[in-house]
């Protein structure tokens, strides 16, 4: 089904580009673009991750592609500044990752510093730390590894058998909707579970695939690079009741802040989709002392005040899209329907 999902909305791209819209008809001041991993090509085939990433070598051809069609390259402050100002001639792109993956500063950095454009980084202030969970990778790992997988869910342990690529791809997408249903204190039993009986060590799986904060302060000290706050931990936080879901971000701001040495003004709600936050968050926002929170409900940035600053959208640019001129028509806008405003811009 979501195969299904995926061609159809790659149809209607097509659509929209033979249309000539994209360059004839742009809407709105610009668009942020969400990307999560910039890495070469892995071999195995079992990656249910695969479509969250693209290479160093497309990032650089995207980054191209956007200068020709005259794109201004902005960081989140400037972002802000537009969405409330009478429009501009020249419409913008501002490119943001999420998480402190070690494939940002190994892979992305030296294509992003080659082209001296500016990004923002989001970062989850447990990872640095090494005590972030990134439980998405120790379920990847068990189901590549086992062909028969078993666990608790809720009271009752659940039994799998999968010996195929398309079975432990369901598998994962099953496992993964579970998990992200939890709250974090049973998410975290639960990962920890099913990680012990297969011997996977997720402690040190996430310390690897994360930046420390040496590499962070190599980022932070370019002044190309905005840092941003994805909360402390990056759980959910439609499943946590409002205290807890606050406490995250004012400790994740307050953690960076003390790490960076600067004020930190920017969210990421993490996963940042529909299910993942509600509105009170979005208040929630405003009171921590953001400035501005970016989800990742696809859709493009209004000039004047009519797209909030603490709902911001972002288009995202990953493994499902390789196709320059599907970029193309997703910053111009017009595969997205104009969106009621949902409150002033500092609202």
């Amino acid at each position: 089904m979501a195969s299904d999902d995926r061609w159809l909305e790659r149809l209607r791209l097509e659509l929209a580009w033979f249309s000539g819209q994209p360059l004839l008809r742009s809407r709105g001041a610009g668009a942020i673009l969400h990307l999560q991993h910039v890495r070469p090509r892995r071999s195995g085939a079992f990656q249910p991750l695969r479509e969250h990433e693209v290479t160093p070598q497309f990032l650089d051809r995207a980054i191209r592609a956007l200068k020709r069609w005259n794109y201004d390259f902005l960081g989140m402050d400037e972002v802000c500044r537009r969405a409330v100002t009478l429009p501009e001639k020249r419409r913008f792109v501002a490119l943001t990752f999420d998480g402190a993956s070690k494939d940002l500063i190994s892979f992305a950095f030296p294509v992003l510093a080659r082209h001296a454009v500016p990004f923002t980084l989001y970062v989850p202030t447990a990872f640095p730390d090494g005590v972030g969970e990134a439980w998405w990778l120790g379920l990847e790992q068990v189901i590549a590894r086992e062909s028969r997988i078993s666990l608790m869910m809720g009271d009752k342990e659940q039994r799998f058998t999968v010996t195929g690529i398309a079975e432990k791809q369901a598998l994962f997408s099953h496992l993964e909707g579970w998990l992200r249903s939890l709250s974090p204190a049973d998410l975290s039993v639960a990962i920890a579970d099913l990680c012990t009986r297969y011997r996977i060590d997720l402690a040190a799986l996430s310390r690897e695939a994360s930046m420390d904060w040496e590499d962070l302060a190599r980022l932070a000290a370019d002044p190309r690079v905005t840092i941003g706050s994805a909360t402390v931990n990056y759980p959910v936080l439609a499943n946590m009741k409002d205290p807890a879901a606050l406490r995250e971000m004012t400790m994740g701001k307050a953690v960076a802040e003390a790490s960076f040495r600067r004020e930190i003004r920017h969210l990421a709600f993490p996963f940042g989709d529909r299910a993942s936050f509600r509105r009170n968050h979005v208040v929630m926002a405003e009171e921590a002392g953001f400035v501005s929170a970016v989800s990742t409900i696809p859709g493009i940035v209004d000039s004047e005040g009519r797209t909030n600053l603490r709902a911001l959208p972002r288009i995202s640019w990953d493994g499902r899209v390789r196709s320059l001129r599907m970029l193309r028509v997703l910053v111009s806008g017009v595969a997205f329907a104009p969106v009621k405003p949902t409150g002033s811009a500092t609202s």
